[in-house]
């Protein structure tokens, strides 16, 4: 691997979009659905479509795009499939959401509500989640709960790939993963880290897997790939920077206006500054 200040790991945006979006990798891209869909149990699919084929050489730096990949197989079922690195407010409520509206746009209104497909939301996370659930992979359904063999409807799964918990918990759990699955887990958690020689061996059993770590090195080692991840990075690192700076100034802004009120109704300016953050001296300029 070349020697570089930027970091490319194989659940990197850019290189998840490219690698599942380029119609040669179709094989690639089957492979980790029928991981996930084998694992609990459900037939595995022949073909994938993506929905939303994703170009990297037009892809603008200077944009905040959601690079997720929506996929349709054979019978019209659709994932959706996206890396999370970075846990953030509502996160939970956000992949609710990313399900419904992927859900919600397969008709329009006044269309029969009989071609809505089922909807997989597959989410792979790179921070810990659920650490009260065990299972690596986990699985949510609109199940009741007086009886949970019973389930409302199918057309509902939004799936968790745990990559933040089999870090933390030393990689145990992973042998509870089918194949297929294990394979991609140790794929995301050691490409980039272990010599070829010892990734190779690792995931000889499944050649889908061993064929995405082949394009994930040309992929780290080309250098206007490289270019393209240091942009986005700053990107990202600027836009990051900017709303903690907005929230910063809007959080004095309030603590200002906490301390104007109080010191209206004559309270202490002690009080003022142990509830707000200010000085006395900024406390006494205070209208």
């Amino acid at each position: 691997m070349p020697t570089s200040d930027v970091i490319i790991k194989p659940t990197t945006d850019l290189f998840i979009a490219a690698l599942w979006s380029a119609p040669k990798n179709e094989p690639i891209l089957r492979s980790l659905l029928n991981g996930v869909m084998t694992d609990i149990g459900q037939p595995a699919i022949a073909e994938a479509t993506v929905l939303n084929p994703f170009n990297i050489k037009e892809f603008p730096n200077d944009k905040e795009i959601r690079l997720d990949v929506r996929v349709k197989d054979e019978p019209g079922t659709v994932y959706d499939v996206e890396v999370q690195t970075d846990s953030h407010t509502g996160f939970y409520d956000r992949m609710l959401y990313y399900w419904a509206r992927t859900y919600g746009i397969q008709i329009q209104r006044g269309e029969d509500y009989h071609k809505l497909r089922p909807v997989r939301s597959i989410v792979i996370t790179e921070f810990p989640v659920f650490p009260e659930l065990k299972r690596l992979h986990t699985v949510f359904e609109l199940r009741s709960r007086e009886n949970p063999a019973v389930l409302l409807s199918e057309h509902c799964q939004i799936h968790f790939l745990r990559l933040g918990d089999l870090l933390r918990n030393n990689l145990s759990g992973l042998d509870e993963l089918c194949l297929e699955l294990q394979r991609w887990m140790q794929f995301w958690v050691y490409g980039g880290k272990l010599e070829d020689e010892k990734m190779s061996a690792m995931l000889q059993d499944v050649p889908e897997v061993q064929a995405a770590y082949d394009e994930y090195q040309r992929f780290a080692s080309d250098p206007v790939m490289r270019e393209k991840i240091e942009s986005r990075e700053r990107f990202l690192t600027d836009r990051y920077l900017d709303r903690a700076d907005a929230l910063a100034e809007g959080e004095a802004k309030k603590a200002v206006t906490v301390a104007q009120n109080m010191k209206r109704k004559g309270y202490p300016a002690t009080d003022i500054a142990d509830l707000t953050g200010l000085s006395p001296t900024e406390i006494e300029r205070l209208d």
